[in-house]
Parts: structure tokens; sequence; C-alpha cells
């Protein structure tokens, strides 16, 4: 029961705390993004979306996108829980150089290049060498405490150099089915697909399922606290470092393997940088700490998404790298909390004018009565 003279309680919609989690959430930028870029792409190109089986494999664009994207998503995999240690890896491009100088000089010198083991040793030897180059680029930034920026730059620039040294300079060419397998093979779908989905499914259940993802995020926010704890946090940035190299020595092997050949001086070059933008596109802050799995997913299939839309809607090659920084500029302004309240107020100001709320009507104060005069006896 409420009194008459107060206003009554205002109902709230059951969905507005829901709407405005759901708004404030990072997922819906770059979920938009992709959305956005998709539905553009389909007007372009009203067959964009069809996919067809075909001799027991999937074809169509969407399968293409996700098939060139395994390797760029692969690599942000790495890079998300680099970031989240308040680090970076530069040295991801030459890495994946590496792996794939490393695997085919290694078919291409075997005593039959076209065996199923000449392959699996090749690429054995490739990952082995790129955990190495993980050990490496940890031991600069955890234990010698070099600048991970600096302490990966390092590996970025004598990297390539050593992937020429590899290959002598030339562009080394194979013809092994079973490395082709695991760069343009089918089972139902791509097989580059399926290695980079399994790789996220075992990371997301070790991080999100263990203490692993909390240890990560600790360390990114505060390392020197982290450690006062009793955390590992060299170990910990240590092994980051590791998996990052091994994601971009998986990554080298696929897009080497598409296309049969290991070319030094184009084999991942400035694939860091789209894989640093996948990242911060995804939401996980370049400060470190908090970071989304899902977010770096549709980073990298945005990223690939805004290649793919270049060539379906035509832009001249001589503008593609504008038209893409564009997009990505639009998606980060799009994060940025000022400039999503400045969009607010400005919707607000065009918006109808919301009721001023009744309040309750001041209620008069009794004058309180004087106390009477004492006479004093004469």
């Amino acid at each position: 029961m409420t009194s008459p003279d107060l206003p009554a309680p205002v109902e709230r919609p059951a969905g507005a705390s829901l709407g405005a989690r759901v708004r404030g959430s990072r997922l819906v930028w770059p979920a938009l993004a992709l959305l956005l870029l998709l539905v553009g792409n389909t007007i372009a190109s009203p067959s964009f979306l069809g996919v067809r089986l075909q001799d027991g494999h999937l074809y169509g664009s969407l399968v293409d996108i996700l098939k060139n994207g395994a390797p760029i998503a692969l690599i942000a995999l790495g890079m998300t829980l680099v970031i989240a240690t308040r680090g970076i890896d530069l040295s991801v491009g030459a890495v994946v150089a590496i792996a794939a100088a490393v695997t085919c000089t290694w078919i291409a010198g075997s005593p039959d290049p076209t065996s199923a083991s000449a392959a699996l040793t090749g690429m054995a030897v490739a990952i082995a060498l790129c955990l190495v180059l993980g050990l490496w680029n940890g031991l600069l930034v955890s234990v010698l405490g070099i600048q991970p920026i600096i302490a990966t730059l390092v590996l970025m620039t004598a990297g390539r150099g050593i992937a020429m040294l590899i290959t002598d300079g030339q562009i080394i060419t194979v013809n092994n089915e079973s490395f082709s397998f695991v760069g343009s093979g089918f089972l139902l779908f791509p097989v580059a697909i399926l290695l980079a989905l399994v790789v996220f499914v075992v990371v997301a259940l070790l991080s999100r399922r263990t203490a692993l993802g909390l240890l990560v995020e600790s360390v990114g926010i505060n390392p020197e606290a982290s450690r006062l704890a009793g955390l590992r946090s060299r170990t910990i940035i240590w092994t980051v470092y590791v998996f990052s190299a091994f994601c971009a020595g998986l990554a080298g092997l696929m897009i080497s393997a598409n296309v049969n050949a290991a070319d030094a001086n184009n084999a991942g070059l400035f694939i860091e940088m789209d894989a640093i933008l996948a990242v911060v596109i995804g939401g996980t802050s370049l400060a470190g700490g908090r970071y989304s799995l899902v977010g770096t997913l549709l980073g990298a299939l945005t990223i690939q998404t805004l290649t793919t839309t270049v060539y379906t809607v035509g832009i001249a090659p001589e503008v593609t790298l504008v038209f893409k920084a564009v997009v990505v500029i639009a998606v980060f302004l799009l994060q940025s909390a000022r400039v999503r309240a400045a969009f607010a107020r400005l919707g607000r100001r065009g918006g109808p004018t919301r009721p001023v709320p009744r309040t309750a009507p001041a209620r008069p104060v009794a004058a309180r009565p004087r106390p009477a005069e004492r006479v004093s006896p004469s």
C-alpha cells in the first residue's frame, strides 16, 4: 500500500538489464562488423552465402573464408595469450617462414620426396624448431627482462634471414600429397579449419575450465603482485610465448602446404599485423589482463572477410589497404566507450524528451509552539 502523496513505483521492462549487458559486451561490435561485411558481400554477389556439397567436400565463399582465415585465427589465438600477459609477439611472421622453409627443404632433400614419412618428419622437425624459437622469445622476455616488443623484434628480423639461409634464397616447391593434405585436404570440411578448431577447443577448455586462464589474467593485470602471491609468472610468460610460436609454426605448415612451396620472402609477411588487429578487434586490451577467445575468433574472421570483400565488391588493388584501414578504424571507434557515450548523447538530443518524474508535494511544517513566558512574582 502506497501513500497518495508519494509517486507510484515505475515498472521497468524485464529486458532492460539484459539489453544493457548486450550493448556493453565487447563482442557486439566485432559480431556486428562481421555481419555487415557478410551482408555487403551478399548484396554485391547474391550467391555469396551459398554452400554446396561436391565429391564429398563442401565448397563456397563461406568455406573459403574459414579455410583462408584458419592461419590468421591460429596466430591470433597465440597472440591473445601473449597480449593477455602484457606482451607482444612480432616474430610470428618470421616463424611462419621458418616452418615452411624447414618442411619444404626437408621434403625436397629426402630420398623419396613423395612419401608420407618425409612429410611427417619434415613437419615434426619444423614444429620442434618453432618451439625452440618460442623458448628463445620467452627467455629474452621472462628471464632477461627485455621488453617484449624489442625481444620479438630480434627474431622478426633474424628469423626471415634464417629462412632465407635454409632455402638458399630460392622458392622451394614440393609435390607431396601427405603434405598438401594439411593445407588443401578435405574431411567434408577443409582440414585447415578442423585443425584450427581443435586447437581453439583445447585452449578454451584449458583456459576456462582450469586455473590457467585466471593465472594468465593475473600475470597480465599485475605481474609483481602475482609473483608476491606465489604465482610462477616467469613460467607462465615463457609458456605463452612457446604456445604462440607453436601456433605460428602450424599456420606456416598450412600456408605452405596450400601452395606446395616455401617462399622465405613472402610467407607470413605482415601476418603479425593481422593477428594483432584480430585480437584488438575481438576486445582484448593491449594493456593485458582479461581476454576473449571468442572475440579473437570473430576478429580473425572479420579480417579475412574484409580481404574477401575487396575482391567481391571489386575494389581497385591500389586502394585495398586504405579500405581495410577505414573499416578497422571504424570498428575500433565503435569499441571506444567515449565514442559510444557521444552517440548516446546525440541520440538523446534528437529523440523525444523524457517526462519529468512526479515528486511528492512538500508537506507544510507545523510551527512549534513557543514556550510560555514566566511571570516573576512582584
